[in-house]
C-alpha cells in the first residue's frame, strides 16, 4: 500500500510540474454569418510547419488543446464549407492560456437577411450520423425533398415514392427530429428542396432516440431564420413530363423584440402516370395495369417563439396539411390464350379518391442553466390524421363463347382516424468538460378507429371497425466521457409497449404488452486531427403498423387483393457498425461497414387466394420470417478537384440471409403449396454528383445512378440506371437562382423482375423518369442578423434530447 501511494504522489507531482511549465490553447468556433457554433472543426497547433497536436470542436463549438511547450504556434481551423483560418498563438511563462475566438465565413458569398447556402453540398460524419448539407447543386435536382433523395448517399426512393435506406425500407424519418403521422412518400413530396438545410443520415441511433426503424432515421433539418426584421423567400417550380406538375412554396419571418413569427406554406399539384405488365407463363396470361394520379396537396405551418428571457423560451407552432387525390388503376387480364379459361379477358376500372388532412400542435418550453451546455427541454405535441377513400370498382368480363359480356360493380369506403399524443422531457447537464450525462423520458399514445363498407351500391354490406391502439412509455439514461483521443457514450432505454387491436368489437381481438430494454455504445478514437475511428451498437425495434394489420382490402385487381395481417410480430434488430473518417484539404472520405442481427423479420408475402376456385387469384400481405443476418459497407467521397469542379462519388452494398416461406403452384395439379427457401440476397448502389462552375453566376451539374439487380426470396429484381444533367443560374446580387434540369436523359429508368413464385411470371414498370423541371428561388427582406437563443430544432446531436423522437 504504502509503495502504491508513493507511486501515485510521485506520477502527481511530474503531472503538477508538466502543467507548470506547459501552456494551454482553448477556444470557440461559431459561423460568422449568424454566431451559430460549429461542432467537428478541426483545430491544428503548428510548429514550422509541422503539427503537434490536435482536436475537433464539441457540439457547442469549444476546443481545449493542453500540454503545449511555452513557445510561438501557427493555429489552423478547418470545416468543410468555410474557410480556412490561419492565425498564430504565443505561450509564456507570463500567459500561459491562449483564449482564440473564431467566426468562419463560409465560401459562398455571405448576404444579410436570407439563407445562406453554398454552391456545393458537403458530406461529415459525426460520432452518430452522418450530415449532408444541402447546397445548390443538390437544390438543382428537383421541386421536392423526394426528388433530391436519390442525390444521397445510401439512400433510394422507388417509383411509389417509398424510402429505404442501405437496402432497406424500414427507415423513420423525422422532420426537424421530429415524427409525422403523414405518410413519409407523401410528406416528402410537399417539402420544397430549397427549403432544407441538412440531411442526416442516423445509421445506428443512440439509446436517447426511440428504436424504432431497423436501418435508422432519416431527419431533413429545415432552414430557420432568427434575422430581425422581416426575411422571406419564394420558390416555385414546374416539372415537364407527360404533362406539366406545379409547385411553389413561401416563406416569412419576422422577429421584433423578445418574439419571433415564422411561417410558410406549399403547394404541390399535377397528374402522374405509372403503367406496366405482369405476365404469367404456364397458363400464359398477361396482366397490363395503367395508373393516373391527380395529386394536389397544400401544407402549411405557422408558429411563434418567445424569449422570456436569456434563459427560458416557449415555443408554439401547428402544421396543416391537405391533400385531394384522385387515382385511376386500368387493369387488363387476357385470358385468351388459356384453353380451359371460359373468360377471354378481364377489364377492370377502379377509381380512388378521397382528401386526407393532418393537423399537429405544438408546445415546447427550454431552459438553460448557467453552466454552458446545461439544458433542459419540455414538448407536447398532438397530431389528428382524419383519411377517407372512396374506391369503386368496374369489372367487365368478355366470355369467349358467343363474345358476350357480363359486369360487377361493387364499391369499398374507407373511414380513418389517427391520433397521436406525445408529451417528453429531455436533459443535458455536462458534469465537467470531459463528462456529459443526458437524461429523459417520454409518454407517445397513439388512437386508430376505421370503418370500412363494402358491396354493391343497392346492396352494401355491413359496417366493419377496426381499431389499433398503442401506449408507450420509455426512460432513456446515456453517459459520455473524453479522454484525449478517445471517447465513449454508453446508454440504455427503458420501454413499456401495449398494443391492442380489435376487429369488429371483439370479433378478432389481438393484443401484446411487454417491457424491453435497448442498450447502445458507442467508441470514437481520433487517430490525429484528420482520421477519425468509429465503432457503435444499438438495438432496434420495428413494429407493425396500422397498414400492415388492418385486415381490410387496401386495394385490388383482378388477380390480387392486398390486406394486412393482424398477427404480425416485432421485428427486433442488433446492429454493430464500424466508421471511419478522413479530412482532406479540399474535401473529405468517409467508409462504413455493418452487421445486423434480425429476428422475426417482416416481409411482403405473395400466396393464393384460398377462396378462389380458379388458382388464379392472389393475396398480398406481410408475415414474420426467421432470423435472418444482414451485413454491407458504403463509402463516399467529397473532393473540390479544382476552384470550378468538385465531385462527390458514392458507393453502398448490403447483403441479408433471408430465410421463409413461399408458394409454389403445380400446373397439373392446379394447387399450391409451401416452400421454404434460405437464400443471400445482396443490392448494390452507386452514384457520382459533379458539378462545374463556368463564372460566379452560372454552374452546370452531371449526376449518374446505378443500381444492381437483387435476388430475393420472391421476386427477383432487374438492373437500373440513370444519367441527369442540370445547370444553375444566380442573379440579382446572389438573392435569386434559376435552376434547370434534365432527369434521366436517356429514358432508361425501370423496374423489371421475374419470380417463380407461386408461378412462374415477369413484370416491368416504368413512370415519369424522364422529366425536365425550371425552378426559381427569390430570397427578400433583410436586416443585421441577431443571435437568439432559444430551442435549437436544427441540431438534433446534443440540443434536442431523444424523448421527442
Amino acid at each position: 500500500m504504502k509503495l502504491k501511494f508513493f507511486l501515485f504522489a510521485l506520477l502527481g507531482v511530474m503531472a503538477t510540474a508538466q502543467a507548470q511549465n506547459s501552456g494551454t490553447v482553448s477556444g470557440k468556433i461559431t459561423e460568422k454569418s449568424n454566431n451559430a457554433p460549429i461542432s467537428y472543426a478541426t483545430v491544428s497547433i503548428k510548429d514550422n510547419g509541422k503539427v503537434v497536436s490536435g482536436v475537433n470542436t464539441d457540439d457547442n463549438g469549444d476546443f481545449s488543446i493542453k500540454n503545449l511547450a511555452l513557445k510561438n504556434y501557427t493555429i489552423e481551423i478547418q470545416y468543410i464549407g468555410f474557410r480556412k483560418y490561419i492565425g498564430s498563438v504565443i505561450l509564456s511563462d507570463t500567459k500561459k492560456e491562449a483564449i482564440v475566438k473564431v467566426s468562419l465565413e463560409e465560401e459562398a458569398t455571405q448576404l444579410k437577411g436570407v439563407n445562406i447556402v453554398s454552391e456545393r453540398s458537403t458530406i461529415e460524419q459525426k460520432i452518430d450520423r452522418k450530415v449532408i448539407t444541402v447546397g445548390k447543386d443538390l437544390t438543382t435536382a428537383g421541386a421536392s425533398a423526394s426528388d433530391i433523395m436519390n442525390n444521397i448517399p445510401a439512400v433510394n426512393v422507388d417509383q411509389d415514392g417509398k424510402l429505404s435506406l442501405r437496402g432497406n425500407d424500414n427507415v423513420r424519418v423525422l422532420i426537424d427530429g421530429r415524427p409525422s403521422t403523414i405518410d413519409p412518400a407523401q410528406l416528402l413530396k410537399q417539402i420544397p428542396s430549397t427549403s432544407i438545410k441538412k440531411i442526416e443520415l442516423i445509421t445506428n441511433p443512440s439509446a436517447k432516440y426511440n428504436p424504432e426503424g431497423m436501418s435508422g432515421i432519416i431527419n431533413i433539418i429545415l432552414h430557420k431564420n432568427a434575422n430581425t426584421g422581416f426575411n422571406g423567400s419564394y420558390s416555385g417550380g414546374i416539372t415537364f413530363g407527360e404533362t406539366a406538375k406545379y409547385n411553389q412554396s413561401l416563406d416569412l419571418n419576422y422577429k421584433t423584440g423578445k418574439v419571433n413569427f415564422f411561417g410558410n406554406v406549399g403547394q404541390n399539384f399535377g397528374t402522374y402516370y405509372n403503367d406496366g405488365f405482369i405476365r404469367r407463363e404456364n397458363p400464359e396470361t398477361t396482366q397490363k395495369i395503367d395508373v393516373t394520379n391527380e395529386n394536389d396537396s397544400y401544407l402549411y405551418k405557422i408558429g411563434m417563439d418567445y424569449l422570456i428571457d436569456d434563459r427560458n423560451t416557449l415555443s408554439v407552432y401547428t402544421n396543416q396539411n391537405k391533400s385531394n387525390g384522385k387515382g385511376f388503376v386500368n387493369t387488363t387480364v387476357d385470358y385468351s390464350k388459356v384453353p380451359a379459361s371460359e373468360i377471354a379477358t378481364v377489364f377492370q376500372k377502379s377509381t380512388y379518391t378521397g382528401p386526407d388532412q393532418v393537423g399537429t400542435y405544438n408546445l415546447a418550453y427550454k431552459h438553460i442553466f448557467k453552466k454552458e451546455g446545461h439544458t433542459l427541454d419540455v414538448e407536447a405535441n398532438y397530431s389528428d390524421n382524419k383519411e377517407t377513400q372512396n374506391a369503386s370498382f368496374d369489372t367487365q368480363e368478355t366470355i369467349k363463347t358467343g363474345n358476350t359480356s357480363q359486369n360487377v360493380i361493387y364499391d369499398d369506403y374507407i373511414k380513418g382516424g389517427r391520433k397521436l399524443s406525445t408529451v417528453n422531457v429531455d436533459y443535458v447537464n455536462p458534469l465537467n468538460d470531459k463528462t456529459t450525462l443526458e437524461a429523459g423520458a417520454e409518454a407517445r399514445i397513439t388512437k386508430t378507429d376505421n370503418d370500412y363498407i363494402t358491396g354493391n351500391t343497392l346492396a352494401p354490406l355491413p359496417v366493419s371497425n377496426y381499431t389499433y391502439d398503442t401506449d408507450i412509455y420509455s426512460a432513456y439514461v446515456t453517459f459520455g466521457q473524453k479522454y484525449k483521443k478517445f471517447s465513449y457514450q454508453l446508454g440504455a432505454r427503458f420501454e413499456s409497449y401495449k398494443v391492442v387491436a380489435n376487429l369488429n368489437n371483439g370479433l378478432k381481438k389481438f393484443d401484446d404488452d411487454y417491457i424491453t430494454l435497448y442498450p447502445s455504445a458507442y467508441l470514437t478514437y481520433n487517430l490525429n486531427e484528420k482520421n477519425t475511428l468509429q465503432l457503435s451498437y444499438s438495438r432496434r425495434v420495428d413494429r407493425p403498423s396500422l397498414e400492415q394489420t388492418k385486415p381490410i382490402r387496401e386495394f385490388s385487381t383482378p388477380l390480387v387483393t392486398s390486406l394486412g395481417n393482424q398477427e404480425l410480430r416485432p421485428q427486433f434488430t442488433n446492429s454493430v457498425e464500424v466508421n471511419y473518417t478522413k479530412t482532406l484539404e479540399k474535401g473529405s472520405f468517409t467508409t462504413g461497414v455493418f452487421v445486423r442481427s434480425i429476428n422475426d423479420q417482416i416481409s411482403r408475402i405473395l400466396s393464393p387466394d384460398n377462396t378462389d376456385p380458379t388458382g388464379n387469384k392472389q393475396i398480398l400481405t406481410y408475415t414474420n420470417y426467421d432470423n435472418n443476418t444482414s451485413y454491407g459497407f458504403e463509402v463516399s467521397f467529397n473532393y473540390k478537384i479544382t476552384k470550378w469542379w468538385d465531385i462527390s462519388p458514392s458507393i453502398d452494398f448490403s447483403s441479408i440471409n433471408q430465410q421463409g416461406v413461399v408458394f409454389e403452384y403445380d400446373p397439373v395439379k392446379q394447387t399450391s403449396s409451401p416452400l421454404e427457401r434460405k437464400i443471400t440476397v445482396g443490392a448494390f448502389n452507386a452514384r457520382m454528383n459533379s458539378n462545374f462552375k463556368a463564372n460566379k453566376r452560372l454552374s452546370f451539374l452531371l449526376f449518374g445512378f446505378y443500381r444492381g439487380g437483387v435476388d430475393g426470396l420472391q421476386n427477383n429484381s432487374k438492373e437500373m440506371y440513370k444519367i441527369d444533367m442540370g445547370s444553375r443560374y444566380t442573379l440579382l446580387d446572389n438573392k435569386m437562382n434559376i435552376s434547370l434540369r434534365f432527369n434521366d436523359v436517356f429514358n432508361t429508368m425501370k423496374y423489371a423482375f421475374d419470380s417463380n413464385y407461386p408461378y412462374a411470371h415477369t413484370g416491368e414498370f416504368t413512370w415519369e423518369s424522364q422529366t425536365v423541371y425550371l425552378g426559381l428561388t427569390y430570397n427578400f427582406g433583410g436586416a443585421k442578423i441577431k443571435n437568439l437563443q432559444r430551442k435549437q430544432r436544427e441540431d438534433n446531436t446534443s440540443k434536442s434530447g431523444g424523448g421527442m423522437f
